[in-house]
C-alpha cells in the first residue's frame, strides 16, 4: 500500500491537522517577587524579599549563542524593543570562529556569501572587503567582532557565561536559566543559536590520559597557537579539520603520521586573494546575489542543472566534471548533473572522477588508493574543500596510516599504537569532528512542560516542527537546528532565514498580545514525518556520517538536517506564517492555547541536489 504522503513516488508534505494542548501540570516556580526594570532589562529583589533569595535577572529573551546567529538575533529583538540577554561560554564573540583557530581553519562557502545580507545593514555590506576567496579563520572572526562594535551588541552579552540549565515555568509562562557562575535569569522566550558544530567529539582511547606528550582538539585550539617545528605530530582523523590542518603543520613537523579510517571525496577550492575588480562588481550586486540566495536550495547562486548524468556521453560527462573542477568549491555537486544524490548509478560518475583525481595527484599508488573512498556515494558524506592536502602525501615527512586494516587500540605515554605497530610521537592532533546538531542543545539542561528533558524528548531522535521548535517547549526557537536545512546550504542564509523568522514571530505575537507559541503535536509528527521521507528518497542514508550521527557511539542514527532545500523550505516557513502560524498552538497568558489553523496540503518538497557543509 502506498505512503498516504507519497505522490507518484516523489514525497509530499502530509496533511496535517490541529488537536488539543497537553500536559498542563505547573512546576514550581522559582521566587517571584521581582521587580522588572524594563530600560534595564534586570530586575531586583523587592524591600519584601528575604535576603536569602538569590537575584534574578529579567528580561524578553534570552539567547544562548554569539556568533553569526546569535549576533544577528540579538540585532532583529533589539529593532523590535526587547530587552535581551545574550550568554556565551566564550571570551567574545565568533561562536565557532571563536574556537576553532586551528592552522588552515576557513570557509566552505566563498567568502563574498558568507556574511550579512542587507536585512542585517546596507552599510555592513559596503564597509567590509574579504582579502581571500575563503576567509580564513582570524578574518572571519575580525568580521564578527566588526560587526560587535559598529553595532554596539558587547553591551547585552555575558561571555565567559555557561548556560548550564534552562526550564520551562508553566505557572509564568517564562523560561528560568540557570547559568555555572550561579546566575539565574528569566525570560519569555529562550533561542538557542549555539551553532551545528560546537561540541567537539574526543573518542575514548585507552590510555588517552596516559600519554605524556602535548594533546590537542581542532574544535579548542589554544588562543596563543601552537609550534610544530621539528616535532614528530600524529593527526587522528580525516574530516574537514584535518583537511585544513595537515597541509599547514607539515610544514613544520620532522615527521607527520595521519591516522585514517574512512577517506573523503576532498574537493578543490582554489583559494586566491581576491583582486578590487571583482570585489567592486560583488559589492555592486549584492541585492541580486542574495536574493538569488534566499531562493536557492543550496543558499548560493549557484545555477541549477537540468540534466541526469546518465543523459549524456562519457565525454560530455568528463567536460562537465572537468569544468566544475576547475571552478573549484561545491560546484561539482551543485551545478554538474541533477540527480548525483538520487541515482547512484549517476552518483558512480562523480565518485569516479574524484578518485580519478587523486590518483591524478598523489604519486605513490598505495597510498592514492587509500585516500580513494569507496565506500560511500560522493556527497553523502560531508566533502571537505582543499588546500593542498593531497600534495602533502607526495612528500617524505608525511605517513597515512590505514586504520581500518590496523585499528588504533591505545594512546601511550610515548604515542599511538596500532594492532600492527607503535608510532613514537611528540604531539597528537585529534581532528575528530564534533557531535553535531543536538551535542550542544543537550548540553543545556533544557527541561519542557512538566520538567520533561529535551533529551528524553529527542531519545528517539529531533521532534520538531520546521526544525524551528518542539511540542512541549513552549517559546523555544532553535536556531538553525535539526530538521532544519542548516549545515546543507550556505549558513549566512539559513541562519538569516531563521532570525528573520522567528523575529517576525516574536513580533506578530506582541501586536496580539499573545504570551507563548508552541507546536502541535500532529504538525510536528507530520514534519518529521516529511522530513524523513524527503531524505529516505536520497542516497545520504547510506553513509556513515554526522549527518546521521554515525560518528558518536550510542547516538540516535537518523538523518538531522533537511533536505529538501532552503529555497522550498523558506516558501514552507513563510507561508505557514502567513497564515496565522498554522500548526502553531498560541495563547495568553492564563488562557487555554489556541490552535493556529491547520496546515494544508502542500506541494511536493523534493530533496534538493544541491547541498552544501
Amino acid at each position: 500500500m502506498d505512503s498516504p504522503h507519497r505522490s507518484r513516488g516523489r514525497p509530499r508534505w502530509p496533511i496535517l491537522r490541529t488537536g488539543p494542548q497537553h500536559g498542563t501540570a505547573a512546576r514550581r516556580a522559582w521566587p517571584a517577587q521581582v521587580r522588572r526594570t524594563r530600560e534595564s532589562g534586570v530586575t531586583g529583589t523587592s524591600n519584601s524579599t528575604q535576603a536569602s533569595e538569590p537575584r534574578v535577572d529579567e528580561f524578553d529573551a534570552v539567547v544562548v549563542g554569539a556568533g553569526f546567529s546569535g549576533l544577528y538575533m540579538l540585532h532583529r529583538l533589539r529593532e523590535l524593543g526587547l530587552s535581551v540577554r545574550v550568554f556565551d561560554a566564550a571570551g567574545d564573540v565568533g561562536g565557532t570562529w571563536y574556537w576553532n583557530r586551528y592552522p588552515g581553519a576557513r570557509c566552505d562557502s566563498e567568502s563574498i556569501y558568507y556574511v550579512f545580507s542587507d536585512h542585517f545593514s546596507e552599510e555592513l555590506l559596503e564597509d567590509w572587503t574579504w582579502s581571500e576567496r575563503y576567509a580564513a579563520q582570524p578574518e572571519i572572526l575580525s568580521y564578527l567582532r566588526h560587526v560587535a562594535d559598529r553595532f554596539d551588541l558587547r553591551k547585552d552579552i555575558r561571555f565567559d557565561t555557561r548556560v548550564s540549565e534552562a526550564a520551562y515555568d508553566e505557572a509564568t509562562d517564562r523560561w528560568e536559566i540557570r547559568t555555572d557562575d550561579g546566575g539565574r535569569t528569566t525570560a519569555q522566550f529562550l533561542i538557542t543559536a549555539v551553532g551545528c558544530l560546537s561540541v567537539t567529539n574526543l573518542p575514548e582511547f585507552p590510555g588517552r590520559e596516559s600519554f605524556e606528550g602535548a594533546s590537542y582538539h581542532t574544535g579548542e585550539w589554544p588562543h596563543e597557537g601552537v609550534d610544530f617545528t621539528g616535532q614528530r605530530v600524529a593527526v587522528i582523523g580525516t574530516g574537514a579539520t584535518s583537511v585544513q590542518i595537515v597541509p599547514e603543520i607539515a610544514e613544520q613537523v620532522s615527521h607527520m603520521y595521519v591516522f585514517q579510517r574512512t577517506p573523503n571525496y576532498d574537493i578543490p577550492g582554489w583559494n586566491r586573494p581576491l583582486d578590487e575588480e571583482y570585489v567592486r562588481k560583488t559589492k555592486e550586486s549584492y541585492k541580486e546575489l542574495w536574493q538569488r540566495m534566499r531562493e536557492s536550495n543550496l543558499g548560493l547562486p549557484y545555477d541549477v542543472p537540468e540534466r541526469s548524468a546518465m543523459e549524456v556521453s562519457p565525454e560530455e560527462r568528463r567536460r562537465v566534471y572537468e569544468d566544475a573542477w576547475g571552478k573549484g568549491g561545491f560546484r561539482i555537486g551543485a551545478e554538474t548533473f541533477n540527480d548525483i544524490l538520487l541515482d547512484e548509478q549517476s552518483n558512480e560518475t562523480a565518485s569516479e572522477f574524484i578518485r580519478s583525481k587523486i590518483r591524478e595527484t598523489v604519486r605513490d599508488p598505495d597510498v592514492a588508493e587509500l585516500l580513494a573512498p569507496k565506500d560511500h556515494p560522493f556527497f553523502t558524506k560531508r566533502p571537505p574543500l582543499e588546500h593542498g592536502y593531497y600534495e602533502a602525501f607526495n612528500r617524505e615527512d608525511v605517513e597515512l596510516v590505514d586504520v581500518r586494516r590496523s585499528p588504533i587500540e591505545a594512546i601511550t605515554p610515548t604515542g599511538v599504537r596500532t594492532r600492527d605497530a607503535e608510532y613514537e610521537v611528540d604531539s597528537i592532533v585529534y581532528a575528530t569532528g564534533f557531535d553535531a546538531m543536538t551535542g550542544a542543545l543537550f548540553a543545556m539542561g533544557i527541561h519542557g512542560r512538566g520538567g520533561v528533558p529535551l533529551t528524553e524528548k529527542w531519545a528517539d531522535g529531533p521532534q520538531t516542527y520546521l526544525g524551528l521548535a518542539t511540542h512541549g517547549f513552549p517559546n523555544l526557537f532553535t536556531l538553525t537546528g535539526p530538521q532544519s536545512p542548516s549545515v546543507l546550504t550556505n549558513m549566512t542564509a539559513a541562519i538569516e532565514q531563521h532570525v528573520d523568522w522567528v523575529a517576525d514571530c516574536v513580533r506578530y505575537m506582541r501586536e496580539h498580545d499573545l504570551e507563548r507559541i508552541e507546536p502541535l503535536p500532529e504538525a510536528e509528527d507530520g514534519w518529521v514525518a516529511h522530513h524523513t521521507e524527503v531524505g529516505d528518497a536520497t542516497l545520504l542514508p547510506r553513509a556513515n556520517s554526522w549527518w546521521v550521527g554515525a560518528n558518536i557511539p550510542g547516538k540516535r542514527r537518523t538523518l538531522y538536517p533537511y533536505l529538501g532545500g532552503l529555497g522550498t523550505y523558506r516558501e514552507v516557513c513563510d507561508r505557514i506564517a502567513a497564515n496565522g502560524y498554522e500548526g502553531f498552538a498560541l495563547g495568553r497568558r492564563g488562557e487555554a492555547a489556541e490552535a493556529g489553523s491547520p496546515p494544508q496540503a502542500r506541494p511536493s518538497a523534493e530533496p534538493t541536489q544541491q547541498i552544501v557543509g
